[in-house]
């Protein structure tokens, strides 16, 4: 029989890959309806390419990202990514990573309508709220949910840390279910997202949807590398702001935040 030296990481690893392919099992139909192409590996469209789903920005760097949409041109148009996690401490780390590598690739690719993250486990309210800033749409299964969803299959998973003894007893009991007990645990995972996720993908494939500018965001860089950032509603607002730009009052920094400036309870963890 296997055996493991750490029978918690391998189960959350194989739940997590479960969770995963169950949701690639469920998008790439509804993908295909829309005439568009649903990848989760660049060997689906060049064969003889490398098996990592790996995305470029625009200076050079490397993102692997876990599943992307693109129209038959091969344009970006949805970033999907599925997180799991078991521990809260993990959360800082991985959020942060979505919203770089989101917000680069974004930068270069503009066909990309919406990035999408399925978030598995236990997720704390300040990363939740770090990947919404930066626009990332969030969909969560939660511990408890996967914890009450395993116990239907005689799997105790909300074991303490550091209680090895439970976790490879829930290990155990989670080889010794069939493919399709397998299955049948990823479909009742997902079942709770299901509608908003599909909706949420169709909605970001629909070419009905006007092209329609919805905001106008202004960047000005001084020669010292300060950043101001202007918003505005319309490009004809934005236009005028910039025929009218005084330099002494919009670049003024006496009253920028400082380190003492309040701010929002909870940083993200």
């Amino acid at each position: 029989m296997e055996q493991v030296s750490n029978p918690g990481s391998a189960l959350g690893e194989a739940i997590g890959s479960l969770l995963e392919q169950e949701i690639h099992t469920l998008l790439r139909p509804i993908v295909e309806q829309h005439e568009a192409i649903y990848i989760t590996s660049p060997q689906e469209i060049i064969p003889k390419a490398r098996k990592k789903l790996i995305l470029t920005d625009q200076d050079g760097n490397d993102y692997e990202v876990d599943a992307v949409i693109v129209n038959r041109r091969l344009q970006p148009l949805v970033l999907l990514e599925s997180k799991y996690i078991r521990y809260k401490k993990h959360n800082r780390d991985k959020a942060s990573w979505i919203c770089t590598a989101h917000t680069k690739l974004r930068t270069k690719f503009p066909t990309i309508r919406r990035s999408i993250a399925i978030l598995m486990g236990s997720w704390s309210r300040p990363s939740k709220r770090l990947l919404v800033s930066f626009d990332v749409t969030i969909f969560e299964i939660g511990f408890e949910r996967i914890c009450k969803v395993l116990a239907e299959f005689g799997i105790n998973y909300a074991w303490a840390e550091k209680d090895r003894d439970a976790a490879m007893q829930a290990w155990e009991r989670f080889k010794g279910l069939t493919n399709e007990q397998r299955k049948e645990v990823a479909r009742n995972l997902i079942s709770g997202i299901e509608p908003e996720l599909t909706g949420a993908i169709r909605k970001a494939l629909d070419e009905s949807v006007p092209q329609w500018v919805r905001r106008v965001t202004v960047a000005v860089i001084t020669e010292r590398g300060e950043t101001f950032t202007f918003h505005f509603a319309t490009i004809q607002e934005a236009k005028e702001f910039l025929e009218k730009f005084d330099e002494d009052r919009y670049l003024d920094t006496s009253s920028a935040p400082t380190l003492l400036t309040n701010r929002p309870r909870g940083g993200a963890r």
